[in-house]
């Protein structure tokens, strides 16, 4: 019996005969000849069946297959310099595994964003989403590469907390055995508590904003991954962010040229990413943003229209750097040598990215810590154990978050982040 192989492999096999198990892509056929685009997850390839060459009965069992029926496909790999992959399948012999029950409703033509969010499960089989996910997962592979590689721990931090990490506005509440508890908002906190633990962690994982926006760049369940340094500054926690970027962009280009040809992304940017990034500060971004006519004031947060404006013609992401303590989290470490700014800083993205990073040095101090808790009117009993951090040893030190769906639509180019994670949770939309 051919040995099964995937598409990816194929190029082992050269000249010898092997079975592919996948999907039906696309066909075309003439008289004599039945062109198969089989996929299987690890690629596409083309499977010619002759009627010459495999019979009559499995030439007319190839012209009858319909979009996305499950085959088996046997025949001899050909180098084949024309195919995108370098090598065809001669087949002799096609097995229907399962013919759909009825007509595939993703067929090879336009359809609306809605139409096929409403069948995302469908949709990923796609090309460009199978790219894109593809990349996604490149990119997961290499943050923990590099993370793991420089003496991070990763430690997992709970879904479910008790109270709120960032702003008490934005947080998905639920029933916790009679109790209320919410979905987190960001693993940081817990983080910290780690780092004093075991000195450089990160957590990678799920979280939760009930922010009302529909704008391509929001959704509201994401990923992050959330390192933290002990005994680390804001310097030590923007190098390390520089770094990893720098990393993942390397390891993408290295690894997914494939994937990056069929989304049709223009690498030539990507390709001169490294550190260290452009900095400016806070001050010089509103400076730049009235230059530009942006209606904005110094303490005013910045939007999408800001940051395009801040990242136009750079190459390179953009450090912003000295953000106002007001718009800042409780956690956040104030400047000593001017306090109504933090020792924090955001990275923001080439090509209209818009913010990937937001990191800086945490409040290391008690009395600051505790006075932060009662101007933003937070329980200070659901943050004792927070608060024991800086009674028992509290040392400086710093991280950042990364968002990977946000890093995702940046490398592949992707217009809306809603292609860039499996199954998207967004205001208006929760299934499939």
């Amino acid at each position: 019996m051919a040995p099964t192989t995937s598409i990816a492999s194929m190029g082992a096999h050269a000249g010898r005969e092997v079975t592919l198990a996948g999907w039906l892509y696309n066909k075309r056929d003439s008289k004599k000849l039945v062109f198969l685009q089989i996929r299987d997850g690890s690629g596409i390839c083309q499977a010619v069946v002759s009627r010459a060459d495999a019979g009559d009965d499995a030439f007319e069992r190839a012209a009858k297959l319909a979009q996305e029926c499950s085959v088996r496909v046997t025949g001899t790999v050909v180098a084949d310099a024309r195919s995108k992959g370098g090598f065809e399948l001669h087949a002799h012999k096609v097995e229907l595994v399962h013919a759909p029950t009825e007509e595939y409703p993703i067929s090879p033509k336009e359809h609306g964003v809605d139409f096929l969010m409403k069948r995302r499960h469908l949709w990923l089989r796609s090309t460009k989403q199978w790219a894109t996910l593809r990349v996604r997962a490149a990119i997961i592979r290499a943050i923990r590469e590099h993370l793991d590689g420089d003496g991070f721990t990763c430690v997992d931090a709970p879904i479910f907390t008790p109270s709120a990490c960032e702003g008490t506005t934005t947080l998905f509440k639920v029933d916790y055995f009679g109790e209320p508890a919410f979905l987190s908002q960001s693993g940081q906190l817990y983080m910290e508590a780690a780092a004093m633990a075991l000195g450089k962690v990160y957590c990678f994982g799920p979280a939760f904003r009930a922010e009302k926006s529909k704008t391509r760049r929001h959704l509201t369940e994401f990923w992050m991954v959330e390192p933290e340094i002990a005994y680390g500054t804001m310097e030590d926690s923007a190098a390390l962010a520089q770094s990893l970027i720098c990393h993942v962009v390397a390891r993408v280009l290295a690894t997914c040229a494939r994937e990056l040809e069929i989304l049709e992304r223009d690498t030539t940017g990507l390709a001169k990413i490294a550190a260290p990034f452009p900095r400016i500060t806070y001050d010089e971004a509103i400076v730049t943003l009235k230059a530009a006519g942006h209606d904005i004031e110094w303490g005013g947060d910045f939007g999408a229209p800001d940051e395009a404006v801040l990242t136009a013609g750079r190459t390179q992401p953009l450090i912003v750097t000295g953000f106002p303590t007001a718009i800042k989290a409780f956690y956040m470490k104030p400047d000593p040598a001017r306090p109504e700014v933090v020792l924090g800083y955001d990275i923001l993205g080439p090509e209209g990215a818009g913010e990937i990073v937001g990191g800086g040095q945490r409040s290391d101090d008690l009395d600051h810590l505790l006075a932060q808790l009662a101007h933003h009117e937070l329980p200070q009993q659901a943050f004792e154990w927070y608060l024991d951090l800086r009674r028992y040893g509290s040392v400086p030190h710093s991280g950042f978050g990364i968002g990977l769906e946000r890093t995702v639509a940046w490398l592949c180019g992707s217009p809306h982040i809603r292609e860039t994670i499996p199954f998207p949770r967004m205001l208006e939309h929760k299934e499939p």
